[in-house]
């Protein structure tokens, strides 16, 4: 995500209390990479029964869409920070649009309440494409079944070996200083991320240990960042899952890709 200033934070806005609040969260993402917020909705096409072409959007389709927009652009005008804001109504698969939409963005970002969903999976379809199939990183942001956004808790990551993984921690550790949040580490490499965010609280922990539903919200996992390895598997995974952080991905999600 580094050297994207030329590029959009993108937020898909489908007219539930989830997708406003994935805007509102994202609104310091846009603010610290000093971008604009592009809040996008996408009306779904049909395909005519007797020919080839593609049925276009109703009037009420449109007019709910724009309605939509308008919801989730007050919403972020009422976080009352200075962000540029633009919305935009458009037409197609819905996942394909967004996708379509990461080859231009420094971020997608989609909120979810887990309602819909097969009952053993962890994430949806909209958001298992984008964890597969984007071409940026994703942030996928929970909210609670009744609407509520999901409280604050500590950011989870976990060291390895892979590849990405210094992008992940750094990424990590800037969601741990942009969101005046803990970061809990899961491995053992931590000295030289430690020097280098003096200002942010580190917490350590064995991998496969962590912070159990019962505990209060306040060390609760709010956020999961991860790399690619666990993009191409999210897709796949089911509860329960043995992922080293606990409870991943029931929490929100950011999904790192260079």
């Amino acid at each position: 995500m580094n050297q994207l200033h030329s590029k959009l934070v993108v937020v898909g806005v489908d007219g539930s209390q989830a997708a406003v609040n994935a805007a509102k969260w994202a609104v310091d993402e846009a603010i610290s990479r000093q971008i604009p917020l592009r809040l996008v909705h996408v009306v779904g096409r049909k395909e005519a029964r007797s020919q080839s072409a593609s049925v276009p959007p109703s009037d009420w389709e449109l007019e709910s869409g724009e309605t939509a927009l308008h919801q989730a652009d007050v919403a972020v005008q009422g976080v009352g920070r200075p962000v540029e804001v633009e919305t935009v109504l458009l037409s197609g698969d819905p996942e394909q649009v967004l996708i379509n939409e990461s080859h231009d963005a420094a971020l997608v970002c989609v909120g979810t309440d887990r309602r819909g969903w097969a009952a053993d999976k962890l994430l949806g379809a909209t958001e298992a494409a984008l964890a597969t199939r984007a071409h940026c990183p994703v942030a996928i942001i929970r909210t609670n079944p009744d609407g509520t956004p999901a409280k604050p808790g500590v950011i989870a990551v976990v060291l390895n070996d892979e590849p990405d993984n210094d992008e992940v921690v750094h990424q990590a550790m800037e969601e741990g200083r942009r969101r005046n949040a803990t970061v809990r580490q899961i491995d053992r490499r931590l000295a030289s991320w430690v020097r280098r965010y003096p200002d942010v609280p580190v917490q350590v922990v064995a991998a496969g240990t962590g912070t159990k539903t019962t505990e209060n919200h306040s060390s609760a996992i709010e956020l999961a960042v991860v790399g690619s390895a666990d993009a191409e598997l999210i897709a796949e995974l089911a509860t329960p899952n043995s992922h080293p952080i606990v409870g991943y991905p029931d929490c929100s999600v950011l999904i790192i890709r260079d």
